[in-house]
């Protein structure tokens, strides 16, 4: 059974059949351009043998690829994200071209994956493998394959392109904290959002979209309940549910925020000319500020400050549970993985700890044994 409709791209095409489990088949084809062609498109898979069938599994891995994001992702995530996805798009179509998705092995798959690690870090790769898993088996569900070429593929990805986690240390946060406390203004709030990353750690999305009202000043909490869209100019949703959360924040950034009160703008950060400052104009100032610090950092941004709260918890030996609560993780893993390089860091001078520690439990209970001995002696 075929179905007609003219659409801004010509007519389009949909020829349905159920199979003899009784599950719906269908097949689509867009852009003809008239209804005739259309028809006599129809006919040519209906003519065949399971032609619907035969017609979704002649399909170019590229072009099952748009059709299964833009069906499946395009309505359901951030600009942000639909931009990977296009990424991820492109490079299909760079390296596959006009290869049909049933004619896809392991082998090549894994030929793909060497090619574009070469050249890129082990987040950028781990991200397209990540869209393109999701994709199979998807394909996998609509009958079109029957094997998933992406398992059991080793990931390969260059070193020199995966960047390390770039933070401030304990002196360097504290001359930054310095500066802009003696340099706020209330009708300039750039640097009131870069105090708030320090003692926060959350996002720029997440600062820019704060309220009044997601700041409890009796509790000494802040509540992340949204987040801002810098590429698409929009408050929207946090960046995951587990990003939904109430922070605990101390007096000083308190005291510092109750300033722009007197601003008396919905949102928090609202400057002088009734705008929250953007990316560009916030990292411009942090830049700035750490010129006058005297802080040599080489491509270090507003999101840096996230990673240099994290190591100050860390170094004050506040555990990973707790930070990754706080950094709105909906698991330690991901805080762990992502902060690998600090952890691992923190963890050898963890380890240090507990030696000095084993050796100090030694020495302890051979004089406790000694004392033990000498009482019962002078029994």
């Amino acid at each position: 059974m075929a179905s007609f409709r003219k659409t801004s791209t010509g007519w389009k095409v949909t020829v349905s059949k159920r199979d003899d489990f009784g599950k719906l088949k269908q097949v689509s084809k867009s852009g003809l351009s008239t209804k005739n062609e259309a028809r006599l498109y129809a006919a040519k898979i209906e003519a065949k043998e399971n032609g619907v069938i035969s017609a979704k599994k002649d399909l170019e891995f590229a072009k099952y690829f748009d059709y299964w994001y833009k069906t499946y992702k395009e309505n359901s995530v951030t600009e942000s994200t639909l931009r990977h996805y296009i990424l991820s798009s492109s490079i299909i179509r760079q390296y596959f071209g006009a290869k049909k998705l049933q004619k896809i092995t392991r082998a090549n798959y894994q030929a793909f994956i060497n090619w574009y690690g070469a050249n890129h870090s082990k987040e950028t790769i781990s991200k397209v493998n990540g869209h393109i898993r999701a994709c199979v088996k998807n394909a996998i569900l609509d009958d079109i394959i029957t094997k998933d070429f992406t398992q059991r593929i080793e990931l390969k990805y260059n070193d020199k392109h995966t960047l390390q986690v770039d933070y401030l240390n304990v002196r360097e946060i504290t001359l930054l904290i310095n500066k802009i406390k003696h340099s706020l203004d209330k009708r300039y709030t750039s640097k009131y959002m870069i105090l708030t990353a320090i003692y926060t750690g959350m996002r720029l999305g997440e600062i820019m979209a704060l309220t009044w009202q997601d700041i409890n000043f009796s509790n000494k909490t802040i509540s992340i309940t949204k987040s801002y869209d810098y590429h698409g100019h929009k408050i929207k949703a946090t960046k995951t549910t587990s990003s939904y959360r109430t922070i605990a924040v101390n007096n000083d950034l308190l005291n510092c925020l109750q300033q722009l009160k007197d601003n008396k703008h919905k949102y928090v950060f609202q400057n002088n000319q009734h705008t929250v400052p953007s990316s560009n104009a916030v990292n411009k100032k942090l830049r700035e500020l750490l010129q006058e610090c005297g802080i040599e950092r080489q491509g270090f941004h507003f999101h840096s400050l996230r990673h240099s709260h994290v190591a100050y918890l860390l170094f004050q030996g506040v555990e990973l549970y707790t930070i990754s609560k706080r950094l709105g993780h909906s698991n330690m893993m991901i805080t762990a993985k992502k902060y690998a390089y600090l952890v691992d860091e923190y963890k050898a001078k963890g380890d240090r700890q507990i030696e000095n520690a084993m050796n100090n439990l030694s020495k302890t209970t051979g004089q406790q044994l000694d004392n033990k001995v000498t009482f019962i002696n002078s029994r």
